[in-house]
């Protein structure tokens, strides 16, 4: 990037630090960018800058929030005795966007991950068993991601609280609608196998 003006190459630099964006991308975006009205662009740096200052965990659920307990968690309207626990606060947006589930979440903040280095004590766990403890929690429903990690926190997860008599399920994995068979890989076949239901 030695051919770009120093604050265009630091501008397609920190773009290019972002998840899932390429040197590519960053370079396209640099330049659409700096192609906006200047108010447009003044916009989206303070869009950043507001959403940076103004955005916390919520103390109750862990949450992206503005507001301290978030609007989910303070909502009387959803059932306090199901808590579905997700690895990230995407997690929570693509579980609201099925408008089915009218629980409360808790999020961890990651996996159990020991190859990295990530064990119970780095997520938002110890949280949850509080949570457990003084509330009428009556299921926990455990929505981690279908891979090694999530399986792995979802049973952790699963022992530390059976033994509480709180019901623990976990969301069916499978093969995605729309999907072939000819072209589903063994793991996800078994799973799907396992998470079937009666019709």
């Amino acid at each position: 990037m030695k051919h770009y003006a120093k604050p265009l190459a630091r501008l397609i630099g920190e773009l290019a630090r972002l998840p899932g964006i390429g040197n590519k991308s960053a370079q396209r975006l640099a330049f659409h960018i700096l192609s906006l009205p200047e108010a447009e662009a003044l916009a989206l740096s303070e869009a950043i800058a507001e959403a940076k200052a103004g955005m916390r965990y919520c103390s109750v659920c862990g949450n992206l929030t503005d507001l301290d307990p978030c609007r989910v968690c303070s909502d009387p309207s959803r059932d306090g005795g199901t808590v579905c626990v997700v690895e990230s606060p995407r997690d929570v947006s693509a579980m609201e966007r099925i408008k089915e589930y009218r629980g409360q979440y808790h999020v961890l903040h990651g996996a159990i991950s020991p190859m990295d280095g990530i064990g119970p004590e780095e997520i938002n766990l110890k949280s949850l068993i509080i949570r457990l403890q003084e509330n009428d929690v009556r299921e926990v429903i455990l929505a981690t991601n279908p891979n090694i990690e999530g399986e792995a926190t979802a049973m952790y997860i699963a022992r530390l609280v059976k033994p509480s008599g709180i019901k623990v399920t976990r969301i069916a994995h499978g093969i995605p609608v729309g999907g072939d068979l000819e072209y589903t890989d063994e793991v996800t076949l078994s799973m799907a196998m396992e998470g079937r239901r009666e019709l």
